[in-house]
């Protein structure tokens, strides 16, 4: 049983105990409503769903044969439901839940096909249902998550058919399919138990080969940095050592941090499709979790893990530095939570194995754990100030955690870190942080104080230096109580709140054994009392209090709105005092309540009050609350009173004109008294019956009172005193029960997964009511509410009031008393009795137990609850026909029917609302399950008793509120009882009231009924639907029946047709309304009904197929159809819907086999009209309608290799069921024409069209968000296009819209080659005209025809396609290139999902562009035909390349690389585009073991250069640096003018080889560009040396592309085997005689070495670090300074040897240096060069250490002072880097200077002028 169960109260707990049969009886119920051979039986079930997810969540014991019972039923429910969504959601996120709570104990086997067919059926096929876009995106997320919960269950060998079906889909790696293919992967790979067997070394090798052949992609490193995660951690028999580096490298990577002054995000990252990122959701940038598993999990004894985490720690600890943060904040902190939290799961996962007696060598060993421990408290340390507020509490909850597993390391640390904060007191975020930190590590600090075994402490002053931590921190604390300073004040008492939860009790003389022996208590109490006092008197309220009867208790401050710090922090201390000082407490607080009135603090004075109750009942009441009593009474008295209170009212009333009134200052006391008094009083219990009387005489005075306000605060006083007499709550909540075994004065707590029965755990106290307090609330209920019924009736049906005023009053204050009444009892009043429609149902009885709960003792009876619906009905129709404008009145009765009406509805918002317990997880109060500090480790976290006693409380609330929710729901033979049928009447009338307050509330209490009673919703639709059609509607009923129409409730119940097509009538039939804001009501509605649409559902249509009114269907659709042509004259949002509505209708009946095609047909006729329409948004929608709706293709080709006259013959008799209704429209004379024209509009060209538009129809301009809605279908189907990542700048931005150039594609398979014939001549006539929007429009439709291959279409191509695409290449015209090269790139598309079916006419089209050009043609037409073959051959699939495709391939590179010095600088980028994507495919072609190369050769002589063009591009790259270096050197001489032209043909020359060499960047920038770099680096290696000699040249646009490629290589990681041949060349670039090259060359290396810091092998590293050293001393001052810094960054996280060795060698070098300038002798034969080289060396140790102080500092740091009075540049370097370590060391100089000696001071304090700083 649950400990949360077991603590209900003890009437409850007993009740609890039938839960097991009410579930076995349920699932009995579930089998009987499902008919396996009926799928729509599914319906039937859905009903018992959330009667299932009751159990859940109330914790109950179930039986698993019960359980595994229900998930069988329900995988096979889930399974049977295709196409039914909704019903798809709630079975399958019912049953992730069961499957998650019971993954232990369940033994089944589930396949993982019927998943995935369900997910590719709904969402990656072209089956777009009705349903709105929110339930589809419902359906994904409970699909993966059902997939992600059933892994576990995948049975032998899936693991291996999962990897052959995605594998596939990953082979071209430039495709969308691979990112499709690898969420798929990471979401079904299973690593459970029976498929170990798939997971092998080789496998792993593999994976990571896959990994790397996309890089730079945030959405593809998720999905293998999860996949990985996950088999780390499940299978440690692969041996990981040979991964490690490779992986840390990866993950080092993924980290965008920005490294050397470079930008933090990666300048050409891969996008992933939105459709694909936002289906497979990866909500952060970096995938934290998957690498901090990974990391935690690689860990074992003697492993490289730990040295390589040690590496990446220092590497990344730089960005936690409060002055790094930056977009990388968040994953940084994610890393350090995860990789802390992780270690903690796996130590105690280990730990749990080990009491089970298993030994194994990798559990993680001590050293293991010291060091993890020490790599964390480095970012910890950094990031512990950190602005980033999660930052700062994540590190708080680190410390915390690890303070539990290696405290000797950690507390000494969090002691120092505490006393540096009080030190430097001005910076209070420091303060804030430390405070946070020492509350989550309080009970670390008391245990390891107490600890018997603290043997390992390092000094023997260990355990007392905590506990006078502790004594520092409580009473240095105190001074953070400051009513200015919320963050600090609440972080405060969060601290008092953490350590009094772990001590036992609080008092003076513990015999030595208390916690904190050096405190006294009483002092430190008298002392905090003050401070408290103090805060209080000085609260300022946070808003203006807003009075009225719907006020709060109070308007809060701080101390209660930002957190329940305050409120726990009382109860605690206050349930934690001795007797002796509780009394001292109360005393005091007595004396403070009685002495102040502060109205800004009513809350925090009453919850003060309530804590001191809580705590000791007896004394507190005797003490606190008759003092306030009997002082409100006095007060009360003096004033003057209306008699309505006390229910003695009659006719007789004497007609007092004369009102008296309060004084404002009688009345704020009163009101303040009063209700301080409701919040102090709520825990009282019998303790209040001895002043019985006196509450129930102040009581009535308030009510009696002529002043609102204090009407009010007596509505609150009764609320309480009903409350606290007849709720269950519990009593001593925070008195400590049991202590610890070694520590008596520390409190045990408790594990809830430990929890049994057997060992029982004594269960809190409850408050259950005394028969004297119920008959006390029997008292209280007939004064102020039978009384008060009877009142409400007199004053309605006799009018006993002459004066209007007076009744309204009356009225008020009446209904005030029954307000109260019903919110003190809640549910103890019982519920009305439901109605039986069949007389008494049999099935009464059988059902009327789900779960237990009940809020208190049951009060009252059903009765009093229909006598008050009635007399509150009466009172409604009153006010409304005679006080219909009076909001306060009405609102009071929509609260009271609210309160009458949903039954257990206060319970459930008390519930979610309830802030006053401590976020569970608050770490302040956790203590996780290892705890080594006393070696005790528990199963699951531990936490105080208080707080577990809490969630008990409340799991009781919840519990109240649902008991008996359903129980009648799932019945169809009962019905709501007629009380409650009359009070939902009056609110409906309520609803549609013209002020907006009192409809908004009405709404809400109405629809809280229809849900608990959907068979009401019906009725409701058809009433409000009849005030929209209605012409004579007032706005005010408009705009009220849109917001009940509009709720979720209600849309999702929409399945009964004769309620939808009311409601769509409705809508429809509403244009006649004419204010703005009615009609954007009515707009809203209509866009969230197609946003939660649940669809038709088909046992409704059929139920009223036999009927009379069984043509409704039918009739609503030729109704809506005739509405929607433009022809009727409706406004054109009207007409929009109409269209909408038919479409939803159209696809809704379309999965119906008894739907008739007539009027499909029909339909898709009139969405074809529509295209020409002059509406723009009705064409836009038609454009989504037709690519849903034409989805049979009879005249489609069958795939390429077969015979295509054998099958022309087949498909002749095949017809499509539209294609007669169509062929009569586009028939028509000049159809086409029109329709191209109205499409042409759509396209809107803009001077800043920056981004590509391409997939939004329509540009935004068009439309508003409204209008987007509807047309859009915003679950698009996912395959969309391009299927190839876009990233070739060549095309500019264009306006090509896919969806457009699939109309015409899907018509022309839907009705053969008729369509093309009637839309020749309009298209032709389209492509050659002037303006681009009608280019635009042809480019589409061309498009659309190429692909479409139907038969007939290749001697269309013969006969005019050819002509007209030459035509197109051949135009000189140039803006309408983006649109036809995309128009290209569509109609060579690939078939098939990873488009390896190659379209018919793709080799045609290709061969058409091959055709050389004429020799006059403008370089535009060139530059345009390179174009459109780039876009043509990005979309080949190279891993399935046809031989023909192979050998065009190798034409075009030939081609390309004979026009690499052309001209025209647009061609010469639009050639290196290209022949990256050539070279690429090819490269990519011959990985597959395609070497066509062998067979090609004997058929193609001509392929010449372009079958090595790799060696040719590399050799001739190395020739041509040469000279264009050589030609540098000569023009910076100055040559005399004849020279000039006796060279002018070298300067020809020189000019072809500049151009040359700029076509090969634009060749490495496009492959690097576009993520294909993987296939090429063995290329890219070699030329860059051409990419960093040529930075800086002459010719200024050679070097601008240099720089462009220079910058993203820097990004480029290289594996082996290039790794081992870009460091030679670098190393050689570095001795490059032109010192700008050895700069660049600096710049590339600190990127390089950071990129990877993992790989590179120790020779490579130490020749690197040798080179740079060397560059010291160059001869050139900006090389030796660039070399210092790039030393500085190196040291960060470099190699410890060579670090160490160079740091030593630095100094001893300095100093000699130092030596010899004493000998002055000696100073000449030193160049300066060398001398610069030492103190840069020198510099560079001092900088590479920006915040700490390391024992070797100092002594640097002088050193390099010495050196103050060198000449220039030897003197600036000094002074800027000792100004530098001065700037960094600014913030704890006051600590850090104590490692200085007073000599070394000196020397500092004279390099500068501004000593002061430093003194």
């Amino acid at each position: 049983m649950h400990l949360y169960n077991a603590w209900l109260p003890p009437p409850v707990a007993e009740e609890s105990k039938r839960e097991k049969l009410a579930f076995a009886r349920i699932v009995q119920s579930v089998k009987e409503s499902y008919n396996p051979d009926d799928p729509e039986s599914v319906y039937a079930t859905l009903k018992w769903v959330s009667v299932l997810d009751l159990f859940i969540k109330a914790k109950s014991e179930l039986s698993v044969e019960d359980v595994s019972a229900i998930v069988e039923i329900g995988m096979k429910l889930f399974q049977i439901s295709e196409n039914k969504l909704h019903a798809q959601v709630r079975w399958g996120s019912f049953l992730v839940r069961l499957l998650n709570k019971y993954r232990k104990k369940l033994s089944l086997k589930v396949q993982w096909r019927p998943l995935y067919e369900v997910l590719v059926h709904t969402h990656f096929t072209r089956n777009t249902g009705p349903e709105g876009w929110r339930l589809r995106q419902r359906h994904f997320e409970t699909v993966t998550s059902l997939v992600r919960s059933c892994r576990r269950f995948f049975p032998t060998g899936s693991a291996l058919e999962i990897w052959s079906e995605f594998r596939s889909l990953m082979e071209n790696p430039w495709h969308n399919a691979s990112f499709e293919g690898a969420g798929f992967f990471r979401l079904f790979l299973p690593t459970n138990f029976e498929n170990q067997d798939f997971f092998q070394r080789e496998w792993v090798g593999i994976c990571i080969d896959h990994w790397a052949s996309v890089p730079n992609c945030q959405f593809w490193n998720s999905q293998w940095a999860s996949v990985t995660s996950r088999v780390i951690k499940c299978y440690r028999f692969i041996n990981w050592e040979d991964f490690t580096p490779v992986l840390f490298n990866i993950y080092l990577n993924m980290f965008e941090v920005p490294v050397a002054n470079g930008s933090g995000s990666c300048p050409f990252s891969v996008d992933a499709p939105r459709n694909t990122r936002f289906l497979f959701a990866n909500r952060t940038g970096t995938p934290s979790k998957a690498v901090a598993k990974s990391i935690v999990y690689l860990l074992k004894p003697g492993g490289l893990a730990q040295k390589h985490l040690d590496n990446l720690v220092n590497l990344l600890e730089q960005y936690y530095h409060p002055s790094n943060g930056g977009r990388w904040t968040y994953s940084l902190e994610r890393f350090l939570f995860h990789l802390v939290n992780l270690f903690q799961k796996r130590l105690h996962q280990e730990q749990l194995r080990k009491d089970a007696g298993e030994q194994s060598e990798l559990f993680i060993t001590q050293v293991d754990k010291v060091s993890f421990v020490n790599a964390m408290l480095k970012l910890i340390d950094r990031g512990q100030y950190s602005k980033n507020e999660q930052l700062s509490e994540t590190v708080s909850a680190a410390t915390s955690i690890l303070s539990y597993i290696e405290p000797s390391l950690v507390l000494p640390f969090l002691v120092s870190r505490f006393h540096m904060a009080l030190e430097t007191m001005t910076a209070t975020h420091q303060l804030k942080s430390a405070v946070t930190s020492i509350a989550f590590a309080g009970r670390a600090l008391f245990l390891n104080s107490l600890s018997p075994l603290d043997v390992n402490s390092t000094s023997v002053s260990g355990p007392d230096l905590y506990a006078d931590l502790l004594m520092v921190a409580l009473s240095n604390t105190l001074l953070g109580m400051d009513a200015n300073d919320p963050p600090k004040t609440l972080a405060t008492m969060q601290l008092i709140g953490s350590l009094f939860s772990s001590m036992s009790t609080l008092e003076d003389n513990m015999n030595g054994a208390s916690p904190i022996p050096s405190i006294r208590f009483s002092e430190w109490l008298d002392e905090f009392l003050c401070r408290l006092f103090s805060l209080l008197q000085h609260l300022e309220p946070s808003g203006v209090l807003n009075e009225g009867i719907y006020s709060p208790a109070s308007s809060g401050t701080f101390l209660v709105e930002d957190g329940p710090y305050y409120f726990c922090m009382l109860e605690i201390m206050l349930g934690r005092l001795s007797d002796s000082l509780y009394k001292q407490a109360l005393k005091k607080i007595a004396k403070f309540v009685a002495t102040n009135i502060l109205p800004g603090a009513i809350a925090e004075v009453g919850l003060l009050c309530c804590a001191c109750v809580h705590a000791n009942p007896q004394e507190a009441v005797v003490q606190l609350i008759k003092p306030i009593l009997e002082s409100v009474m006095s007060s009360l008295k003096a004033t003057p009173a209306t008699g309505f209170g006390s229910g003695t009212t009659s006719t007789a009333l004497p007609s007092s004109k004369v009102k008296g009134t309060l004084s404002p200052a009688l009345e704020t006391a009163i009101v303040y008294q009063l209700k301080v008094l409701s919040v102090a009083i709520c825990y009282g219990g019998p303790a209040l019956l001895h002043y019985g009387e006196q509450f129930k005489e102040v009581i009535v005075s308030a009510f009696d009172s002529t002043s609102w306000k204090v009407n009010g605060a007596g509505d609150h006083v009764l609320r309480s005193l009903l409350g606290s007499l007849v709720h269950y709550y519990p009593m001593d909540q925070y008195k400590c029960v049991s202590s610890c075994s070694f520590a008596t004065s520390l409190e045990e707590w408790i594990d809830t997964k430990d929890f049994s029965l057997d060992k029982p755990l004594k269960s809190p106290k409850w408050h259950v009511p005394t028969e004297e307090e119920i008959q006390f609330a029997n008292e209280l209920l007939k004064m102020h509410f039978e009384n008060a019924m009877d009142d409400l009736l007199t004053i309605c049906q006799s009018k006993i009031h002459s004066d209007a005023g007076e009744e309204k009053d009356h009225l008020k204050v009446t209904l005030l008393r029954v307000d109260s009444s019903l919110q003190g009892v809640l549910s103890c009043l019982p519920d009305f009795t439901p109605s039986y429609r069949n007389g008494m149902g049999n099935d009464a009885g059988s059902v009327h137990f789900l779960i237990a709960g009940a809020t208190g003792s049951c009060i009252g009876s059903s009765e009093l609850r229909q006598k008050a619906a009635d007399v509150i009905h009466k009172t409604c129709e009153y006010l409304l026909k005679e006080k219909s404008d009076d909001s306060i009145l009405l609102l009071l009765v929509i609260r009271i029917i609210d309160t009458l009406g949903n039954y257990g509805s206060g319970e459930y918002e008390e519930w979610s609302n309830h802030k006053q317990t401590w976020k569970l997880e608050s770490t302040a109060i956790v203590e996780p399950p290892i705890n080594f500090i006393v070696s005790s480790h528990s199963k699951g976290k531990r936490r105080p008793r208080w707080a577990l006693t809490d969630k008990a409380y409340m799991h009781n609330t919840w519990r109240s509120s649902q008991s008996s929710y359903h129980l009648y729901r799932t019945s169809g033979n009962i019905f709501p009882s007629d009380h409650l049928t009359l009070l939902m009447g009056d609110l409906l009338k309520l609803a549609l009231h013209n002020y907006e307050t009192v409809r908004g509330m009405a709404t809400k209490c109405v629809l809280k009924m229809m849900k608990r009673w959907p068979s009401t919703i019906s009725n409701c639709v058809l009433t409000l639907s009849e005030n929209l059609k209605n012409p004579s509607s007032p706005e005010n009923a408009v705009l009220g029946s849109c917001a009940i129409l509009s709720s979720q409730t209600v849309l999702k119940r929409l399945t009964d047709i004769k309620a939808l097509s009311s409601f769509l009538r409705g809508i429809l039939f509403s244009s006649h309304h004419e204010s703005l804001k009615a009609q954007k009501a009515i707009t809203e509605l209509f866009v969230k009904y197609n946003i939660y649409f649940p669809g038709v559902s088909r046992s409704n249509s059929r139920a009223t197929g036999g009927h009379a009114d069984g043509t409704d269907f039918t009739d609503l659709i030729t109704e809506i159809g005739s509405m929607s042509f433009e022809s009727s004259n409706l406004h054109w949002r009207y007409n929009l819907m109409a269209n909408r509505v038919l479409l939803l209708l159209a696809m809704g009946s379309r999965n119906d086999p008894n739907s008739s095609i007539e009027v499909l047909s029909e339909i898709a006729g009139h969405f074809l009209k529509n295209l020409k329409s002059h509406l723009p948004q009705t064409r836009i929608l038609a454009i989504s309608a037709l690519n849903t709706l034409l989805k049979e293709s009879p005249y489609k080709l069958p795939e390429l290799e077969q015979n295509l006259n054998g099958t022309d013959e087949l498909q002749r008799d095949v017809k499509s069921s539209l294609e007669g209704a169509l062929t009569d429209i586009f028939q028509e004379e000049g159809f086409f024409i029109e329709t191209l024209n109205s499409l042409s509009h759509v396209h809107i060209f803009t001077d800043a069209d920056g981004a590509s538009s391409r997939g939004n129809y329509g540009n935004t301009s068009l439309q508003s968000f409204a209008d987007k809605s509807i047309t859009r279908f915003y679950f698009d189907f996912s395959a969309a296009w391009p299927r190839t990542p876009s990233w070739i700048s060549l095309f500019g931005s264009d306006t090509f819209y896919s969806s457009f150039a699939r109309i015409f594609k899907r018509l022309i398979q839907e009705c053969g080659i008729p369509v093309l014939l009637a839309l020749k001549s309009s298209l032709v006539d389209f492509a050659d005209a002037k303006e681009r929007s009608k280019q635009c429009v042809a480019a589409e439709a061309f498009a659309g025809v190429l692909h479409a291959d139907v038969s007939g279409i290749s001697e269309a191509w013969d006969s005019w396609m050819e002509v007209k695409l030459q035509n197109i290449i051949h135009a000189p015209s140039v803006e309408s290139i983006p649109e036809w090269a995309a128009s290209i790139r569509y109609a060579v598309t690939g078939k098939g999902k990873s488009g390896t079916r190659v379209p018919h006419l793709r080799h045609r089209v290709i061969g058409c562009l091959m055709k050389p050009l004429p020799q006059t043609v403008a370089t535009s037409v060139v530059s345009k035909r390179f174009a459109f073959l780039s876009a043509a051959f990005i979309e080949v699939s190279p891993p399935r390349m046809p031989e023909l495709e192979v050998q065009m391939h190798y034409e075009l590179v030939n081609e390309l690389l004979s026009n690499m010095s052309h001209s025209s600088a647009q061609v010469r980028e639009s050639v290196g585009v290209t022949l990256a994507i050539l070279c690429s495919n090819l490269r990519l072609h011959a990985t597959f073991g395609n070497d066509h190369l062998h067979n090609v050769g004997a058929t193609c002589a001509d392929i010449g250069v372009a079958e090595s063009w790799d060696q040719f591009l590399v050799k001739h790259a190395s020739e041509l640096v040469a000279s264009i270096q050589n030609l540098n050197a000569l023009e910076t001489l100055v040559i005399p003018t004849k020279k000039i032209s006796e060279n002018g043909i070298l300067d020809d020359h020189s000019k072809d080889d500049i151009k040359w060499m700029e076509t090969l960047f634009h060749f490495m920038i496009s492959s690097l560009k576009s993520g294909r770099s993987s296939v090429l680096l063995d290329v890219i290696v070699q030329l860059l040396f051409p990419v960093v000699s040529l930075q800086e040249t002459s010719n200024k646009d050679l070097s601008t592309l240099a720089k462009a490629a220079f910058e993203l290589l820097k990004w480029r990681v290289f594996g082996e085997p290039h790794l081992s041949k870009v460091v030679p060349i670098i190393l050689s670039l570095a001795r490059d005689p032109n010192w700008r090259t050895r700069s660049a060359t600096l710049t590339f290396l600190r990127s390089f070495m950071y990129r990877h810091n993992f790989v590179l092998s120790n020779t490579d590293k130490q020749q690197i670090w040798q080179t740079i050293e060397k560059l010291l001393t160059d001869n050139q001052v900006e090389v030796r300074e660039h070399a210092a810094a790039v030393l500085a960054g190196l040291m960060k996280g470099g190699d410890e040897y060579l670090v160490d060795d160079f740091r030593r060698r630095a100094y001893r070098q300095a100093n000699l240096l130092l030596d010899k300038r004493k000998q002055r002798s000696k100073v000449s034969a030193v160049p300066i060069a060398s001398i610069h080289g030492s103190i840069l060396a020198l510099a560079a140790c001092v900088l590479s250490v920006p915040y700490d102080m390391p024992s070797w500092l100092p002594d640097h740091v002088t050193l390099l002072a010495h050196f103050v009075s060198e000449p220039s540049p030897l003197k600036s370097t000094v002074t800027k880097a000792i100004a530098e370590f001065r700037r960094t060391h600014a913030d704890t100089w006051n600590i850090q200077k104590d490692s200085f000696t007073e000599e070394q001071l000196e020397v500092l304090a004279d390099t500068s002028s501004s000593s002061s700083y430093f003194a």
